[in-house]
């Protein structure tokens, strides 16, 4: 399917989905059908799990088509930067809607639902004719680097004031006029990215050849991004460096050393990713490391009820989207920054270092400071992890395949959400007592398990930290694994460069 069909077609099953559950929440005697709603529907919960389903792959296609159409549009040394970017305003995009739904209707929940269905729509449209018009002509057309490096440098300073701004107001309670002051103000600041890439049309572009300054040249916008091959660059998985070979002769080399990459951006295929032993590496570091910080979060307002801080839930759930807002923009620090040479793997190893920490601090202290603390680490380590990985499973694997290898790679999300989630439950379920609750409205009564105390979660907090120190190692041992290869990559690039300027 073409890019602009995979846009719309998500954006469709988003306002199909969207706009049945905000009917079913609104109209069918929900919660946020009030008093006088007439209708009393009881909604089948097949029903329920369908549109959910399909509200979840419209969010997928959705990323999807960001990371292609940066991969797509941008030089392969401004990629990375790219990709941050747009993952770290994703980040921002509840804030955005609360602001919405402040404005609108702050008593409403369903409004939320509305908003998720004509939104992205309308983000659609407009961005249709951009993307139609991506890369029409044939010639190979790239920004100089160091005029695209003070670009991105204004746009990640513009992004960095939007989200001190989502910070200070996002929870601001206000009234109606005031709450749409507000709005306007994270409208403008939202408007504001565009005025630097309309000021840089009018400047020069080098249409030379590939940029020198990276090691990853796959910069054809008419290559296809979603392929399956045997490709030719497998060829070079046979080279290795001469150190390598010396490394042979020992266990411990033999274990860093086998199957190991030897280039960056060769590409793999579905079948060679899922045999290769740096990509389960990779898995494991993700799925032990930012799925648990993505459950974490999911069971934040329950693990503030356990502990009595229910009035501080608001303030947490800004401390952790916040924190991850600003873990997505620190992930593109080697890039602005291009005389910090360590791997990317490195810094992917650098970013989960926190998490074990919050998680241990947790366990062995469960207080509302040590929680807001925590929380903050969680939400800054995870931001990082999900806006490098993309840039990650590009080099490592190649970016023509990355539609398809880091859909494979994400699998890990839903899979650690049902694990840690269960840990999670089975814990709470142990430690907490049955109570029986009478709805005062519809008179439905219900059982359900409630625990209070710090033994609610402190064996949860112990597994994940556990868990997260074995995403750690699972990090260290790919960087060591994966260094040779950025080395090569960083000594190949710097020799066309020296090659370039000498000619």
């Amino acid at each position: 399917m073409p890019l602009h069909a995979v846009l719309m077609v998500s954006a469709a099953m988003g306002l199909a989905a969207y706009a049945v559950q905000y009917y079913c929440l609104a109209f069918a005697g929900g919660p946020a059908a009030g008093a006088g709603a007439s209708s009393s529907v009881a909604v089948p919960y097949p029903l329920v799990f369908l549109v959910c389903l399909i509200a979840g792959c419209s969010i997928c296609w959705f990323n999807t088509v960001c990371f292609v159409l940066c991969i797509r549009s941008f030089s392969a040394s401004n990629r990375s930067l790219a990709l941050s970017l747009s993952i770290s305003f994703n980040g921002l995009s509840a804030a955005f809607y609360t602001l919405f739904a402040n404005a609108l209707s702050p008593f409403s929940p369903a409004v939320y639902l509305l908003l998720n269905a004509i939104l992205p729509l309308g983000v659609s449209v407009l961005a249709l004719p951009a993307i139609l018009l991506c890369h029409q002509n044939d010639g190979h057309v790239q920004s100089a680097p160091r005029h695209d490096g003070r670009v991105f440098l204004g746009l990640y300073i513009l992004a960095f004031i939007t989200g001190i701004y989502l910070v200070v107001f996002g929870s601001f309670t206000a009234t109606s006029s005031t709450a749409w002051v507000i709005l306007t103000g994270a409208m403008v600041l939202l408007a504001l990215p565009f005025i630097i890439p309309a000021c840089s049309s009018c400047s020069y572009v080098d249409t030379d050849g590939p940029d020198p300054a990276s090691p990853l040249n796959h910069d054809d916008p008419h290559k296809p991004l979603l392929i399956s091959n045997n490709h030719q660059m497998e060829s070079n998985a046979m080279m290795q460096n001469p150190k390598e070979n010396q490394m042979q002769g020992n266990c411990c080399g033999t274990v860093m050393g086998k199957g190991r990459l030897a280039t960056l951006g060769e590409e793999h295929s579905a079948k060679k990713l899922i045999r290769c032993v740096d990509f389960w590496l990779y898995y494991t570091a993700y799925f032990c490391g930012a799925t648990v910080g993505l459950v974490y979060s999911n069971n934040l307002g329950q693990i503030a009820q356990s502990l009595n801080q229910q009035s501080q839930l608001t303030m947490l759930l800004a401390v952790y989207s916040s924190c991850s807002f600003f873990g997505r923009l620190l992930s593109a620090l080697p890039d602005l920054h291009r005389k910090m040479s360590l791997a990317r793997t490195g810094w992917l190893a650098a970013a989960l270092v926190p998490m074990p920490m919050a998680f241990f601090l947790m366990w062995k202290q469960q207080d509302g400071s040590t929680l807001v603390a925590g929380t903050a680490l969680i939400g800054l380590s995870s931001g990082f992890i999900f806006a490098a990985a993309v840039s990650v499973t590009s080099e490592l694997f190649g970016p023509n395949s990355v539609g398809v290898n880091h859909n494979i790679l994400i699998t890990n999300i839903p899979l650690g959400s049902l694990l840690y989630g269960q840990i999670a439950a089975m814990v709470y379920d142990a430690n907490g007592q049955k109570m029986t609750v009478v709805d005062n409205r519809t008179g439905i009564v219900d059982t359900m398990t409630v625990c209070m105390g710090v033994k609610c979660y402190s064996t949860t907090f112990f597994v994940w930290a556990c868990i997260t120190f074995l995403g750690l190692a699972s990090s260290i041992v790919l960087f060591i694994r994966t260094k040779s290869a950025y080395d090569t990559a960083a000594s190949r690039s710097s020799c066309k460069h020296l090659h370039q300027v000498s000619s």
